[in-house]
């Protein structure tokens, strides 16, 4: 089956014409990391604008995560792959070259990215952590809903190979492709040029690889991810300035939102005005399950 992007097409929203809804899937990344994150996570999905998360099943608030996932039916909860800046699901002797004595990933995913490329011994070891953190999803029984990566390392040419090969068997539909245009980002925002357009560089280039790879699997993706250039910065002003430059297709837009260091984004999430535009331009907010 050949599926491309959630694009125009698939929802209801601007009268009968299909083709001229526009739909934004509003998730949350790192749902499980701690506790003040759970909280902003579903505080946003009860009274704002989030419609769904992505699980690190061996966060430090993991376990209260899924309690909240299974309290809130129609958040859209999906796997957030872990292979650096995090814990390990598999013990540290299973894969010794991708954890320290304490079972976490290196901290810099520059040098992660390079070894999990060109060092072939690590491969299977990358392979057996990702397998393992689906396992570790599906024995919460919440729907999969969606996958993607912490610090999209999901898009890494070995991460990348797994999630093609096992996609059937794992129940894998929706992928993130993580690309947030730089000509609009540029306009829309100000600083942290660097930043920007070294990720608008480095991503650019591997969705360009993923997307006909996904489309051969049948598997979909929005037509473009927001949040990416803005490096935690999600703010209500950036918000306000981006809802009214969508055009009809489905869109992702993901934050952080947190109750300490990311509480601009939750109050982005929850802002009034926010939630105006959003009904004004009758756009519809969805999880990646509703755009199939």
């Amino acid at each position: 089956m050949a599926a491309t992007s959630l694009g125009p097409g698939a929802g209801t929203v601007g009268g009968n014409d299909p083709a001229k809804a526009i739909r934004l899937i509003v998730n949350a990344d790192d749902f499980g990391i701690s506790e003040s994150a759970n909280r902003a996570i579903e505080r946003a999905h009860r009274e704002g604008i989030l419609t769904s998360a992505s699980l690190m099943v061996a966060g430090d608030a993991a376990d209260e995560a899924v309690r909240i996932a299974r309290a809130n039916p129609l958040l859209g909860v999906g796997l957030h792959l872990v292979l650096v800046c995090g814990r390990a699901v598999l013990p540290g002797h299973r894969i010794p070259g991708l954890v320290d004595a304490a079972g976490r990933f290196t901290d810099n995913p520059v040098l992660a990215g390079l070894r999990y490329f060109f060092l072939p011994g690590l491969r299977a070891q990358v392979r057996d952590e990702v397998l393992a953190q689906f396992e570790a999803f599906q024995a919460t029984a919440l729907p999969l809903d969606h996958v993607n990566g912490h610090l999209n390392f999901h898009l890494h040419p070995g991460v990348f190979r797994v999630l093609l090969d096992e996609a059937g068997r794992l129940g894998v539909r929706s992928v993130r492709l993580t690309r947030d245009p730089l000509i609009q980002n540029l306009r829309l925002a100000f600083g942290e040029y660097l930043y920007r357009v070294s990720h608008a560089a480095v991503f650019g280039a591997l969705s360009r690889r993923s997307r006909p790879l996904l489309a051969q699997r049948g598997l979909r993706h929005a037509g473009a991810t927001y949040g990416l250039l803005q490096n935690s910065r999600v703010t209500e002003d950036y918000l306000l300035r981006l809802l009214p430059e969508l055009q009809p297709g489905t869109w992702e837009l993901y934050c952080h939102a947190d109750e300490g260091a990311h509480r601009h984004e939750l109050e982005a999430l929850l802002s009034p005005r926010v939630r105006e535009v959003l009904e004004a331009r009758g756009i519809r907010s969805c999880r990646y399950s509703d755009c199939l």
